[in-house]
């Protein structure tokens, strides 16, 4: 396999706060100020990190005593940097706390998520016209930009390969409540225009969505370079190669920076259900009306949910997602505790062998 490696583009002059640097990352870095570097992580390699710094950009470690507190920076993370003049050695020495944290479930890290990005503003949930068009992969897409605190859009690329583009925001339009759906053609360069009062100095943002929908193209696109490499989906069934391979950060010309992500295979929700309640606020509403609190919307008698769904207020589809994800929720949460409880085990029982170690050679000593 071909190693995966960092594009920077057309590297320009680095200005922290066209990064995203403000008051509250200065504030954060005022115990390290007077001997520490600051930085932002752009991308994250096998032994080393991509970091953006005032003026450039350099490539750093990261500490022991970061590893060992389990500490692993995120493509986007502004970071404490350590630089060391007489072996020319940049080292990440610790993470300035994230105002948003973007991550999804991810089966295989058992009760913890998987970190997509940090300190990222808005999420480009980029899908395509045809059959990646699906309201229920964008309501799981919802919520996970919505419990990360970052606001979404959804961006509808390929719209040229549909005739009626007024046809895709209808199929959409009941799940996506309050959110702006943008269609564009990344390809032909059309309705480009309407991204650029989101491209703006300082603000952060992160593309997100399935392989082959064009994400690469609109990243070339923004930034007027051919950055990422591109491919062709499959006919058959209009699915794409993971053609990127690396989570990284570009800076855009206006300034700003943008965050490409490999393609989702799996969207899982993790830990957080904030985002729940407001990918679903129709939900939400009616269930206020349910003659029990705790109603579950299943087959309680009085539920208002399924008398919105009998009317015709709320699709069954709608429903019955809502409730897969509520009950993967509750699912994540479980195996999180089970995890937290394991390891409280694993830290007592040490404690207490360590107790008896040193009972063992006070008793030992006292023998002497």
């Amino acid at each position: 396999m071909k190693k995966a490696e960092f594009n920077r583009g057309k590297i320009k002059k680095i200005i922290l706060s066209d990064l995203g640097w403000d008051e509250y990352f200065e504030s954060s870095f005022a115990p390290y100020k007077n001997n520490y570097i600051a930085g932002r992580v752009a991308c994250r390699q096998r032994t080393h990190y991509e970091v953006y710094i005032k003026g450039g950009y350099v490539r750093a470690g990261i500490s022991g005593a970061l590893k060992k507190a389990g500490k692993s920076p995120a493509v986007g993370d502004f970071a404490v940097i350590l630089y060391q003049s007489e072996t020319e050695n940049y080292t990440i020495v610790n993470i300035l706390p994230r105002k948003t944290e973007f991550s999804r479930g991810v089966s295989k890290n058992e009760g913890q998520n998987q970190i997509i990005a940090a300190n990222v503003d808005i999420v480009f949930i980029v899908t395509s016209a045809g059959k990646d068009l699906n309201p229920r992969r964008l309501e799981r897409y919802l919520s996970l930009v919505y419990s990360s605190g970052a606001k979404p859009v959804i961006i509808i690329n390929k719209s040229d390969l549909s005739k009626s583009p007024d046809e895709l925001l209808e199929k959409i339009s009941s799940v996506c409540t309050d959110v702006s759906i943008l269609t564009i053609s990344a390809l032909n360069k059309t309705g480009i225009k309407q991204l650029d009062s989101y491209l703006k100095p300082g603000i952060t943002i992160a593309l997100i969505g399935s392989s082959g929908v064009g994400k690469s193209t609109l990243i070339n696109t923004l930034l007027k370079d051919y950055v990422q490499e591109t491919c062709d989906v499959r006919e058959y069934d209009e699915k794409g190669h993971h053609k990127t391979t690396v989570r990284q950060m570009f800076l855009l010309s206006g300034g700003g920076v943008v965050i490409d992500n490999p393609g989702l295979r799996e969207v899982g929700i993790g830990t957080s259900g904030e985002g729940l309640s407001e990918t679903f606020s129709d939900i939400k509403e009616f269930s206020q009306y349910c003659r029990f609190s705790d109603c579950r919307h299943k087959n309680e008698p009085g539920c208002a949910v399924i008398k919105a769904v009998s009317d015709g207020n709320i699709s069954k589809e709608r429903l019955e997602t809502y409730l897969q994800l509520k009950s993967e929720l509750r699912f994540e949460q479980e195996k999180s505790e089970i995890g937290l409880s394991r390891m409280e085990k694993k830290k007592w029982k040490s404690i207490n062998a360590t107790s008896r170690d040193i009972e063992n050679i006070k008793k030992r000593m006292r023998e002497l």
